[in-house]
């Protein structure tokens, strides 16, 4: 386990476009080809409404995957914004509504190394401000 997290902080991009890997074929994959391009595809997109920002037609928690339902009992808000849901209500389209929605796509979870949820993001919070949290959960994994 210990490998596996050293070699994750090996390297951390300013984003995800400054990413490349080694495809399965050899073939290089510049991540900056995914650049403006929605990263799902259809099916993805509806089950990512269906369980984790749940939409019309669902009754969470009825329909919710068990994994956001325990993130969000864990971690009920974003830390860095504790208050805000969405910032137009039009935006909600499903019901019923909690405070601990997930309520934009770009909401994060940190998990720690024991699996426990460690820390939620708002989608205004920048990826690579996690960074010392992340260092913090290795210094207490090692």
């Amino acid at each position: 386990r210990q490998g596996s997290l050293l070699f994750s902080m090996a390297y951390i991009a300013k984003s995800f476009y400054d990413l490349s890997a080694i495809g399965l074929d050899g073939e290089k994959l510049d991540f900056n080809t995914f650049r403006g391009r929605e990263n799902c595809q259809n099916e993805e997109i509806l089950n990512s409404l269906k369980y984790v920002r749940p939409g019309v037609g669902t009754s969470p928690p009825l329909n919710e995957h068990p994994v956001f339902a325990y993130l969000k009992d864990k971690l009920p808000y974003p830390y860095d914004d504790p208050f805000s849901l969405m910032t137009d209500p039009r935006l909600i389209i499903w019901s019923p509504v909690h405070h601990s929605d997930v309520s934009w796509n770009f909401e994060k979870f940190l998990i720690g190394p024991e699996g426990e949820p460690f820390c939620r993001y708002s989608r205004s919070f920048q990826t690579i401000n996690i960074e010392p949290d992340i260092k913090r959960l290795l210094k207490v994994a090692i």
